[in-house]
């Protein structure tokens, strides 16, 4: 997981904007419930009262209210209000009623006990008529009689028997007294309670508006934070790939790498935005659905502490039994990609040899391996969400069950309970919306170790820090002593190797399959790097040139011929970009390619699909050959090149190059002795070793390979060996 947020760093400025937009959308999300409670509680129930405090009194109000007041909850009481003709008007703020409510909650709440007992003719439902005491005080406050000790005496006895009613039922009786007193005062309340209810549903469309435009912005920017993950992660991505050696590709697998590049990338990139919008919400929600959950005063915060518990361990199971599966799918969809390659690539070799239903029959095991694969922590993973369910309505009647009992003892009120259950669905939610990223986290974190891997991997091919760079190359190629082992091989693939390539001459490479002709030449751009020895241009290790100036001079020519989508004047172009048309004709005629491209429509702007896979073998190599020509390097390297050419073409083309390269070392590796047969220079290779050097006469004369090769290619009276013995 951490290499998934380490790829997150160069964007931490968006996350930080993420968050605080985040953080006011959970705000406003958190704000809705109580809104809702206020609207049962305040609005239906209290008839939009919000303080106990009536907003306008008679006198005679007035004057009652202030019969259980203390002398300093008088002052409090009188301060609130100035007198405006025979009513009393509320001028205190907002901030000032808050305070009031609690501190004047039971003297207001007694008076309004007192005045249901006169207008009903009744006992009090403090039952003070079976407390002589009780009513004795209230006889005497009646007259005015009575000091604060006795009112707090009398307030002391009364409060224990409101004990049993609760402060939620305290406060909305408190309210209930501000109403009538307000309606007594000449207030329409019916006008008042619509007032509070529009006001308030005003205020939930506001910040609903505010949500849905923070949402909007969250959802922009962490779809940008993601695309960016992905863009950077496939830039690195290719750029490392494109610098590995020959040893690097081998390590990986060109399906793996596409696989890479694409699926796992594509993990990372959806999870990064899922875990901006969604997972970042969930710590968010969590804390502020707690400290919402605290300020109702419902007493049942436990609740959500056990939902939170059962959700973490029942999403510990699951993800503890998925997580092996999920480390091993990327592998599995690895080794689909693999084998569809083989089969796209290879699908004329299938038919020819009747393997169709074989390589049938091995897709579907992969596949069906795959498919295995993900039924199961799919399977797994549809228990999540009944679970969860369960867990949730669970949650839900526990809370009904238990607050049914506090609203009944007078401790909550409905609208309180409304918003308990909301706040406690909010925070499982964002706990389900975890479990449900954890579902696709794990994936995305193997995927994230996949492309580290890739991008930690170095290339074994290094540049020196200080490149040396060569003014006026000449092109000679020496090779002192080379050796070279394969990586994690035990034995050398080449050892001792040791000669000249100069300018104006052709040194040819020859030997049986195997014995490291290819990987020979490889040495001379770097695609590997000796174990043993050195490889030196013009007296410069190679080394010591960066890998720019070094395979600027070289003209490459791999075994199999490679082109690209485009067309042919964009493939001839590959290396030299500012060829005119001219020079890109006759390098096409040295490689007597011209014949071919003159009789297509369209010549050299001729389409050319991918891997050249609209032309023949032989017309690829001619392409190939044609590049390399048109790019005029300083060093030829032919690995192989004519293999796939008639003896006519082959020799019409090695005349016509030769004028073309009578100033550059040519290096050619060939299996055909007509092919290298007028060389300078002919390397005869055997197990890894130089077992001949010279012309064609002298090998004949000395090296016993070099003979049995020309003996098995060419008659006796070709080699010439005939006329010589008679």
């Amino acid at each position: 997981m951490a290499k998934i947020f380490k790829n997150m760093l160069p964007y931490w400025k968006w996350v930080i904007v993420i968050i605080l937009l985040l953080i006011i959308q959970v705000y406003g999300d958190l704000s809705l419930p109580q809104y809702t409670s206020n609207i049962i509680d305040i609005g239906i129930q209290n008839q939009g009262i919000e303080h106990i405090l009536p907003e306008n009194m008679t006198e005679d109000d007035y004057n009652e209210a202030q019969f259980f007041m203390t002398s300093g909850e008088r002052e409090v009481f009188l301060a609130c209000y100035e007198k405006e003709s025979d009513i009393y008007r509320r001028i205190a703020d907002a901030k000032t009623l808050q305070k009031t409510d609690d501190k004047l909650l039971i003297p207001v709440v007694m008076i309004y006990q007192m005045q249901m007992m006169a207008e009903n003719g009744e006992g009090t439902d403090f039952a003070m008529e079976e407390n002589a005491d009780a009513q004795e005080m209230m006889t005497l406050l009646a007259g005015g009689q009575m000091s604060d000790e006795n009112i707090l005496e009398l307030r002391s006895q009364i409060t224990k028997q409101m004990e049993t009613i609760g402060s939620s039922t305290l406060k909305s009786m408190g309210c209930a007294f501000a109403a009538a007193c307000d309606k007594r005062a000449g207030m329409d309340m019916e006008t008042v309670q619509m007032s509070y209810m529009w006001k308030t549903g005003a205020k939930m469309l506001g910040i609903a508006l505010v949500m849905m435009l923070c949402a909007i912005v969250v959802g922009y920017c962490a779809s940008k934070v993601g695309a960016g993950i992905g863009r950077d992660l496939r830039i690195k991505t290719f750029q490392n790939v494109i610098n590995y050696s020959n040893a690097e590709m081998d390590q990986f697998s060109t399906a793996s790498l596409i696989t890479r590049s694409t699926n796992d990338i594509q993990q990372i990139q959806m999870v990064s935005t899922m875990f901006l919008r969604m997972v970042l919400m969930t710590p968010i929600m969590g804390i502020g659905g707690i400290i919402k959950v605290a300020q109702t005063g419902s007493g049942m915060e436990w609740v959500i502490g056990l939902a939170v518990l059962l959700i973490l361990g029942f999403v510990l199971l699951l993800v503890s039994i998925t997580m092996p599966k999920f480390k091993l799918m990327q592998t599995l969809v690895d080794r689909v990609n693999l084998v569809s390659r083989e089969i796209l690539t290879g699908i004329s070799v299938i038919r020819a040899f009747g393997r169709e239903q074989r390589e049938e029959e091995r897709f579907d095991e992969a596949n069906r391996n795959l498919t295995k694969t993900q039924l199961f922590t799919n399977r797994v993973m549809t228990f999540m969400m009944p679970g969860m369910s369960m867990i949730m309505y669970g949650i839900t009647l526990l809370i009904v069950w238990i607050g049914a009992g506090r609203i009944n003892s007078g401790y909550m009120q409905v609208g309180t309970l409304t918003a308990f259950i909301t706040y406690t669905m909010m925070i499982v939610m964002s706990f389900l919306m975890l479990t449900m990223m954890s579902i696709m986290m794990p994936r995305a974190g193997v995927a994230a170790e996949r492309i580290d891997e890739v991008i930690r991997t170095a290339s074994t091919i290094t540049e020196t820090e200080h490149p040396v760079s060569i003014s006026d190359c000449k092109g000679v190629v020496r090779f002192e002593h080379v050796g070279f082992m394969y990586p994690g091989a035990k034995e050398e693939v080449l050892s001792d190797i040791d000669f000249v390539a100069e300018p104006g001459k052709t040194t040819a490479i020859i030997g049986s399959t195997g014995c490291g002709k290819s990987t020979m030449v490889n040495l001379i751009p770097r695609f590997y790097d000796v174990t043993a020895g050195s490889i030196t241009i013009d007296g410069i290790d190679i080394r010591n040139l960066s890998l720019k100036e070094l395979r600027d001079k070289i003209g490459f020519v791999p075994q199999k011929g490679i082109l690209f989508s485009g067309d042919i004047a964009s493939n001839l172009r590959f290396g030299r970009e500012e060829a005119s048309e001219e020079e890109l004709k006759e390098a096409a005629e040295i490689a007597q390619a011209m014949e071919f491209i003159s009789e297509k429509p369209e010549g050299l702007k001729s389409h050319i699909a991918q891997g050249g896979s609209n032309v023949s073998g032989g017309q690829k190599q001619r392409l190939a050959i044609a590049r390399a020509v048109v790019k005029q390097p300083k060093i030829y390297v032919f690995d192989d090149s004519f293999s796939a050419l008639d003896m006519k073409t082959d020799a019409k083309l090695r005349k016509e190059l030769e004028e073309k390269t009578k100033n550059a070392t040519v290096i050619i590796v060939a299996q055909r002795i007509s092919t290298i047969l007028h060389a300078d220079q002919i390397l005869v290779l055997d197990e890894g070793r130089i077992v001949g050097k010279g012309t064609h006469e002298e090998l004949l004369r000395n090296c016993e390979v070099y003979e049995q090769i020309a003996r098995s290619q060419l008659s006796e009276k070709e080699l010439g060996i005939g006329k010589e013995e008679a």
